[in-house]
C-alpha cells in the first residue's frame, strides 16, 4: 500500500510499504477515507518528536471504513465508518477506570527519563508517533491497523460527511480538553495563546460555553483575522511590540483574564537566550507562550497547557505563579472520553469544526503538503488528505 513516511527533518514522502495484518484478536484494519496532517505531525517533520526512524509512518488523524475485525472485537463489524482516536488506550486498566486514557498503562512498553533520572513509562500509545509512543503505524496511509479496537473507534453517523467528524479523533477533543482544564463558563475571559488548529477549535469550544471575552494571541495575520470573523476573537500578534500578556492586563482594566490556553508549546519562538539552548540541547525549546499566559492571567486563574512540551524549559515564572496562585493543568486529551459529547455538539450544529479546512488534497501530494503547512504558505490553516 502507499503511505506517508519519515524519513529525516523536513523530508517525508509517499512509499509502498507492507499492507497492514491483524496481529492481536481485538485489532481491526481501516481503509482510511480521510487523514489530516495535525501539529503533532508538523513537529515530528522538524525533527522535535524523539524515538522517530525513518520509514516511520505518519498521521495521528483518520478516519475511514473497517476492512477487517480480529475474533475478539465486539463493538465493530466490516463497513462500519470509523474514526479513530489518536490515544491508543486499553479501556480496562487503573488509568482508563478512570477515564484518564492518555495515561493508559497497557498500550506502551516505551520508558522516558525524567529530570531526576529515574525511567517511567510514558503512558498510552499513540498513532504515527515512533518507538517512544509504541510504534504504531500512523494514518497517513491507505490501510491502517487500529489496535485495542473494542475501546476506540467510534462509529460515525452516514448523515456527517467526513470533514464534519475527522477532527474528533485529535484535534477537537484536545481543543475541548483544554478549555474544560481553564474552567471557563458563561461570563468567563479566556486568552488563546496560539491560532493554529487546536487553538481556534478551543475559541469555537469556549464560545459555545459562554464566554464572554475571547482574546487569540499569533503572529500570522491570516489567523488572527480568521478567528476574529468566525469567533469575535480580539486578535493579539506575538510580535507586535509590547508584550502580548501588557495588551491583555491593559485591555481587561488590569485585572488580567480568568484563564489563558497555550496552543503553541515548545516549539514556538523563543528569545535568543532560548534559541542558543535548544540548539546546543541543553533544553528542548521556548517556554515563551507559556510565560505570556501566566502573565495574563489574573489573581487565582488557571492557565490550561494543550501543546507539547518535553524535557526542561527555560525561565518558567515559578514565583509569579506561586504569588498569584495560579492553577496550571496539562496533559494530553483523553479522547476517548469526548468523542461521543462532541458528535453530539456536531450533529446539534453547536460546533463546526470543518470551518478550519483550507486546503484537500491527495495523499500522494502529502511531502507537499507538509512543506505548505510548515511555512504557513496560502493561508494555510489545516490540510485534509485522500488516499
Amino acid at each position: 500500500m502507499k503511505a506517508l513516511t519519515y524519513q529525516g527533518v523536513k523530508n517525508v514522502g509517499v512509499e509502498t510499504v507492507d499492507d497492514p495484518e491483524i496481529h492481536a484478536s481485538d485489532d481491526i484494519i481501516v481503509k482510511v477515507t480521510a487523514t489530516a496532517i495535525d501539529g503533532a505531525d508538523l513537529l515530528a517533520y522538524r525533527g522535535r518528536i524523539p524515538g522517530l526512524k525513518p520509514g516511520d509512518v505518519l498521521g495521528r488523524e483518520f478516519m475511514g471504513i473497517v476492512e477487517e475485525t480480529g475474533s475478539g472485537v465486539t463493538q465493530l463489524a466490516p463497513g462500519d465508518r470509523v474514526v479513530v482516536p489518536f490515544v491508543i488506550a486499553c479501556g480496562h486498566c487503573r488509568f482508563c477506570d478512570r477515564q484518564l486514557f492518555a495515561a493508559c498503562d497497557a498500550t506502551s512498553a516505551a520508558q522516558d527519563t525524567r529530570a531526576d533520572n529515574t525511567r517511567v513509562y510514558t503512558g498510552a500509545a499513540l498513532f504515527g508517533s515512533g518507538d517512544l509512543y509504541g510504534g504504531v503505524a500512523g494514518g497517513q496511509a491507505e490501510y491502517v491497523r487500529v489496535p485495542r479496537a473494542n475501546a476506540g473507534p467510534v462509529k460515525m453517523p452516514e448523515s456527517l460527511g467526513d470533514e464534519r467528524v475527522l477532527f474528533l479523533g485529535d484535534s477537537l477533543p484536545t481543543a475541548y480538553q483544554a478549555v474544560l482544564n481553564a474552567g471557563v463558563e458563561a461570563g468567563s475571559s479566556l486568552a488563546i495563546f496560539g491560532a493554529g488548529p487546536v487553538g481556534l477549535m478551543a475559541a469555537a469550544c469556549a464560545r459555545m460555553l459562554g464566554v464572554e471575552a475571547l482574546f487569540m494571541i499569533d503572529d500570522n495575520d491570516d489567523r488572527l483575522q480568521f478567528a476574529a470573523d468566525a469567533y469575535d476573537a480580539v486578535p493579539i500578534r506575538f510580535d507586535s511590540g509590547a508584550a502580548p500578556a501588557a495588551k491583555i492586563i491593559g485591555l481587561t482594566d488590569r485585572y488580567g483574564v480568568d484563564a489563558a490556553i497555550d496552543a503553541v508549546g515548545f516549539d514556538g519562538q523563543g528569545n535568543p537566550a532560548e534559541t542558543m539552548l535548544t540548539a546546543l540541547r541543553i533544553e528542548t525549546g521556548s517556554t515563551y507562550a507559556l510565560r505570556q499566559a501566566v502573565a495574563a492571567v489574573r489573581r487565582g486563574g488557571i492557565v490550561s497547557i494543550a501543546g507539547f512540551y518535553a524535557g526542561l524549559g527555560h525561565g518558567v515564572p515559578l514565583g509569579e505563579i506561586v504569588e498569584k496562585g495560579i492553577a496550571i493543568k496539562a496533559g494530553r486529551a483523553h479522547v476517548q472520553r469526548y468523542m461521543s459529547r462532541l458528535l453530539h455538539f456536531i450533529e446539534e450544529d453547536r460546533l463546526h469544526p470543518e470551518a478550519i479546512v483550507t486546503h484537500r488534497l491527495p495523499l500522494s501530494d502529502s511531502a507537499a503538503a507538509y512543506h505548505m503547512l510548515d511555512q504557513k504558505h496560502d493561508a494555510c490553516r489545516k490540510i485534509v488528505l485522500t488516499p
